[in-house]
């Protein structure tokens, strides 16, 4: 395979403009960059040195700010690609742990490499035990996400070892500490919200299965995790992996351009991820759920949606990047029906009330001719939902998956000799040039 931009021939595109001031036509030649696969792009580098003008481009949605040969999406296709493979084999047919391995490394591993892998990951998910200290000046009732913000971001002052970005092997060392101490933070969060004593890791347990045995498990009885939920669980964690270029990874990349250490850039990815439009959006489902209430309530809410000028939205159907089914809600889909048999949740009011808005909106034709289909976070919410993790924990699982795409994007922009420091310009409207002038202030 060539590299990941290619200069057909020195392809470019001639723009023309009238400038503001008097003097006519003034051309530029933009080259034209073609990718693997996807649209190709303008060079647009040089635009502002040669015309004095920038390009305004809000939520940068037409706008590649960088190479990268992790991920590809076509949305109006409904494709995601990870390395090349496609979603669904990867979510059927790979595990988690060999994703990250995917994401990061380029190939999915080998034998003897997938044992190191693990193994690093394995000896990895212990946090230090001060860090236990850090949890108690949080109020009990503080959102996961708030904790997990701050404790990731505590995680520099506690492994010095692994800080220097310039240094492969400490980037190596710092990445696989994430992916290992993540799940660890996530229980410990949990289990400081409810009031329970924290459960170490245990290392004979794969890594979704001791995600949920910290969760889940107390010092006073034995709990067992069931496979069918550790499958489901993985599969989340596969499918919430990478997105490309997304909002928290966008931010990943802009923090780390600036030279910050790893676990400040993860924490500031959580800290996007947050947002209800984001990482919040399978947690929006349920309260939209809730605020629905009932099937018989369906139909209203419906109307509700598709009128322009009424605050609600429907959550979960729909994406920014798909304008077909997205790839990811196909497989869950299927894992949903799996979830609900194996634990009998069919009868749960909530499931049953997000089955029929599903069936309602996949059935009318609004929704149908506009492609709103239900997304990944439609799923994952109600198959979270049965397998017993509360609402407040389910953009910290998602945080728990992204870290990989994180952290691989964090290594591909340090290693890319054309990476330089974030710095989106402007359209200022704001006053022209006034000058201060004292106020003078009169007695009563």
């Amino acid at each position: 395979m060539g590299p990941a931009i290619l200069d057909d021939n020195h392809e470019s595109a001639h723009l023309e403009f009238t400038p503001g001031t008097p003097g006519g036509v003034e051309t530029v030649d933009l080259p034209i960059l073609h990718g693997t696969m996807g649209p190709a792009v303008l060079d647009i580098r040089k635009l502002y040195t040669e015309t004095d003008y920038f390009t305004y481009d809000p939520g940068y949605t037409a706008t590649a700010s960088c190479e990268s040969k992790i991920t590809f999406i076509d949305g109006e296709k409904g494709i995601l690609l990870h390395r090349g493979y496609p979603i669904d084999e990867l979510a059927e047919k790979s595990t988690f742990l060999k994703v990250a391995y995917l994401l990061m490394e380029g190939d999915l591993p080998t034998s003897e490499e997938y044992i190191t892998f693990e193994k690093n990951i394995t000896h990895h998910t212990m946090v230090h035990e001060q860090l236990r200290n850090f949890y108690s000046g949080f109020r009990r009732d503080a959102h996961p996400m708030a904790i997990m913000v701050g404790v990731v971001g505590a995680l520099s002052a506690f492994y010095h070892d692994s800080l220097d970005i310039r240094d492969p092997q400490q980037r190596i060392i710092a990445s696989h500490r994430l992916i290992a101490k993540m799940p660890t933070i996530a229980a410990m969060a949990y289990k400081y919200s409810v009031g329970q004593p924290f459960v170490y890791p245990k290392n004979e347990l794969g890594y979704a299965e001791n995600f949920l045995h910290m969760m889940f498990s107390t010092p006073t009885g034995s709990y067992t995790v069931n496979p069918v939920v550790a499958k489901a669980l993985d599969k989340i964690l596969i499918l919430h992996a990478d997105h490309e270029q997304n909002a928290s990874t966008s931010t990943v990349r802009l923090v780390g351009s600036s030279g910050a250490n790893p676990f400040a850039c993860i924490a500031a990815g959580i800290a996007c991820l947050w947002g209800p439009a984001h990482g919040g959006a399978n947690e929006a489902v349920l309260n939209m759920l809730k605020e629905i209430g009932h099937k018989d309530r369906i139909p209203e809410f419906l109307e509700k949606a598709k009128n322009k000028d009424d605050p609600f939205r429907l959550m979960g159907f729909g994406h920014r990047v798909y304008k077909n089914f997205d790839p990811r809600a196909r497989v869950l889909w299927k894992t949903s029906q799996e979830i609900l048999d194996e634990l009998g949740f069919d009868n749960d009011p909530l499931l049953q009330l997000a089955k029929e808005l599903e069936r309602i909106a996949l059935e009318d034709p609004y929704f149908v001719e506009r492609k709103l289909y239900p997304n990944v976070d439609f799923y994952s919410g109600f198959i979270l939902k049965a397998i017993g993790v509360p609402t407040t924990m389910f953009t910290v699982l998602f945080a728990v998956a992204r870290t990989v795409g994180w952290i691989a994007h964090w290594m591909e922009m340090i290693e890319d000799p054309a990476q330089k420091i974030g710095r989106p310009r402007q359209l200022y409207t704001g006053h022209t040039l006034r000058h201060y002038e004292p106020q003078t202030h009169h007695g009563i």
